[in-house]
């Protein structure tokens, strides 16, 4: 009977685990919070402070791959260590346009902003 019960337990934790995991695998960029996703848009620094900025075809390559995850390009420009790099919302926000995406999300909402 204790072999029954500790193989219960034993299943019980593993669901309990694999209900984290799950969770944890379910954000905006899956695995990865938005915060860490940031810093491979690290090249797009200077073009998300000022409109008038190069931006970089290193940024607009990284820009482009995570775009093909709006919820997760969103999360990532939206995020505290974007902003606390000096990313203006407003402006980084138009990165995609200024890289001339042609399949970007055009129209998608970013919490209070819009990508054009």
């Amino acid at each position: 009977m204790e072999t029954h019960v500790l193989s219960r337990i034993f299943l019980l934790v593993l669901c309990i685990y694999s209900l984290k995991t799950m969770v944890d695998g379910a954000g905006e960029c899956g695995r990865n919070p938005p915060d860490r996703e940031a810093i491979k848009l690290a090249p797009c620094a200077m073009a998300a402070q000022d409109t008038s900025a190069r931006v970089s075809p290193t940024c607009c390559a990284r820009v482009k791959q995570m775009g093909q995850n709006p919820k997760c390009l969103c999360a990532v420009m939206l995020s505290s260590t974007a902003r606390s790099s000096g990313a203006k919302p407003e402006i980084s926000m138009t990165i995609p346009k200024r890289c001339n995406i042609a399949n970007r999300p055009i129209g998608y909402k970013c919490g209070a902003y819009t990508l054009p």
